[in-house]
């Protein structure tokens, strides 16, 4: 019927942003959605970002993807998160309007040049000689495609759980994707049990908001993409209550109603999102548990009660809703539910994302064991980028746990794996201090622009804040000021006063200085961006600590540099272990980093493969 470039199975989040690279990379690309009015569709929580998923989605724009572009345009409410800690943790989460995610996202498709999009469900792939070639739909219409990516979310055999109640079903009641599931089967891919929920919707009109605590947006707002210098939109509420015991002892007393623990749910849900019969459960100590209550969108009257998430049955969710501050007399539109679903272990992936076992067949997102639109678009993105490189026969794009928050998420997935549905956050990254959501720019837009995404805008804009930034940097620290200059200004914000003559860098480095403040003894300064004032503040604060860092990342780029061949055959290295050795064939690490960071690998097999590789080195 038609032949492509590229095929994009699925149009969630990870496939938007995987159909969008392959096309602007300038590969011709099909999408595929089983109904379009799915692509780009909030099922759950009508947000974008939040801890650690913030700085996923400044990678991604960083890099030329289109999250952060669409929720820029989308956006109802916007906050800064974790701003009382230091930089490395802040993170941006905005409440989406999500009617116009999806209507904006679709049409960035509908124009985006070597795009089309098609509403069909594909039910099997075209697998010649260990090669995927292209798709079959329910129609048995043949799509040949030199490369093929599975982003499929939670449609593949999905199954809704309410109460004693399950069906066949994908999520927000779309068609599940049953075929292709024991298709991928017979082709060889292993397939695993995981599990999501959401909680319930109700009409904004039936909630008593006396009772609850307003949530307001930031009065400054900080976009997501580094495109916009500043955005100005009027900003709608948010509000919070809180469960109590009368909440609980309602869940407690119909736990076995629950197909969480009646052993209807076979698949494994996530530890960092439970549902609030499992926090009741589990933290049975806890007096209140916080519920927040989002509006999910300008023209609708619908309400997302977060942090809710259940399986029970509707009539005991009608019963412990009501017993919560401002939700007494609430009606629900959309009862919570659990969706079980079918994926891969990411294990079976090489770090570009391409299936060790069929290739030219990428996958990305949940189907590859993790949550979260974020992560699911971050991975879109990567594996749109490398099945264009693959096609065009050059070398896959991989970032390593030292450069974003992406390589960290990829990483974690194809080296460990996960038991559960995984969630990125900041404490997974141990250069989280380099890694910071106000810097992504500098890190990865030239990268994207050598790989043909980043547009001239983009790479130009990157250019000027880098340039800007350095110059007024290297100014701050060759301008000093004297005693009787800043002492004045200096008492005046309780600082201690000078004894001798300071740069205007090191001033800033004090804690109640900030770059804003400056202007009163410093007035022959440019004119700066918030973005670039932001980045310089940074870097002149904390600049101990990110030379201390970059020193560790040294450290770590040295046994990521020691490659590892893909033939080599561990069971003969004398001195590894035996589970080492078989953990390391199934795995075939890329290098010896890597394989550091495979469970069952000790720090003294790691050793024995470094003697073993400088045996090999000087024998050659």
């Amino acid at each position: 019927m038609g032949e492509y470039d590229i095929i994009v199975v699925g149009a969630g989040h990870a496939g938007c942003e995987a159909a969008l690279a392959a096309a602007r990379m300038g590969n011709q690309t099909a999408l595929f959605s089983i109904n379009l009015e799915a692509i780009a569709m909030m099922p759950c929580n009508p947000s974008i970002g939040g801890t650690g998923k913030g700085h996923l989605v400044r990678e991604i724009d960083a890099l030329g993807g289109e999250m952060g572009v669409n929720i820029d345009k989308t956006f109802i409410q916007s906050r800064m998160l974790n701003t009382a800690k230091g930089p490395a943790v802040h993170s941006l989460r905005a409440q989406a309007d999500k009617e116009k995610y999806h209507t904006e996202m679709k049409k960035t498709i509908e124009k985006q040049a070597n795009l089309v999009m098609k509403q069909a469900e594909v039910v099997d792939l075209i697998v010649e000689n260990g090669n995927v070639c292209g798709v079959i739909t329910k129609t048995h219409t043949y799509y040949r495609a030199k490369a093929v990516i599975l982003a499929t979310g939670t449609f593949l055999r999905g199954k809704i759980f309410i109460g004693d109640s399950c069906y066949s079903s994908g999520p927000n009641g779309l068609a599940p994707s049953v075929d292709l599931a024991e298709k991928l089967k017979e082709h060889g891919l292993k397939l695993r049990r995981f599990k999501t929920g959401t909680p319930a919707r109700a009409l904004a009109s039936s909630f008593d908001y006396t009772k609850m605590a307003e949530q307001k947006g930031d009065e400054k707002i900080v976009p997501f993409s580094f495109l916009n210098d500043h955005l100005e939109k009027e900003q709608i509420l948010c509000w919070l209550t809180y469960t109590n015991e009368n909440t609980h002892t309602v869940i407690r007393n119909n736990f076995h109603r629950s197909a969480l623990f009646g052993g209807q749910i076979e698949g494994i849900g996530p530890r960092y999102c439970p549902s609030i019969e499992d926090k009741v459960n589990r933290f049975a100590d806890k007096e209140r548990h916080q519920t927040f209550i989002e509006p999910e969108g300008l023209d609708t009257e619908e309400m997302y009660i977060q942090g809710m998430s259940s399986s029970l049955p509707e009539d005991v969710q009608e019963q412990f809703y009501h017993t919560i501050p401002g939700l007494e007399n609430i009606i629900i539109t959309r009862p919570a539910y659990a969706i079980e679903y079918d994926c891969i272990d990411p294990l079976d992936l090489k770090p570009s994302l391409e299936n060790k076992y069929i290739n030219n067949l990428f996958c990305a997102g949940q189907f590859n064991g993790s949550s979260g639109y974020e992560e699911a678009a971050a991975q879109g993105l990567m594996a749109g980028i490398n099945a264009s490189l693959l096609i065009n026969g050059k070398n896959p794009f991989v970032l390593d746990r030292s450069e974003a928050y992406i390589g960290v998420l990829i990483d974690d997935l194809v080296t460990k794996g996960t038991n559960e549905p995984y969630r990125i956050m900041t404490s997974r990254a141990e250069y989280r201090l380099v890694l910071r959501q106000d810097n992504a720019d500098l890190r990865l837009t030239e990268k994207s622009y050598r790989l043909g995404l980043a547009t001239e805008e983009r790479y130009q804009r990157y250019i000027q804040k880098k340039e800007i930034v350095e110059k007024e940097r290297m100014r701050m620290e060759s301008t000093y000021v004297h005693p009787k200059e800043a002492n004045e200004f200096l008492a005046d914000l309780n600082s201690s006063p000078l004894q001798n003559k300071a740069s205007l860098a090191e001033l800033l480095k004090r804690p109640e200085v900030t770059y804003d403040n400056l202007i009163c003894i410093d007035q022959d300064r440019p004119n700066l961006s918030s973005h670039e004032k932001n980045q310089l503040e940074v870097q002149i604060k904390y600049e101990g600590y990110i030379t201390k860092q970059l020193h560790q990342i040294e450290r770590f780029k040295k046994l990521e540099s020691k490659r590892l061949d893909d033939n080599l055959d561990y069971e003969s290295i004398d001195g590894l272990r035996i589970e080492a050795s078989q953990k390391l064939n199934q795995m075939k690490p890329r290098s010896v980093g890597q394989a550091s960071r495979i469970s069952g690998v000790s720090p003294a097999d790691i050793n024995v493969l470094l003697v073993y590789l400088e045996k090999m080195r000087r024998k050659k």
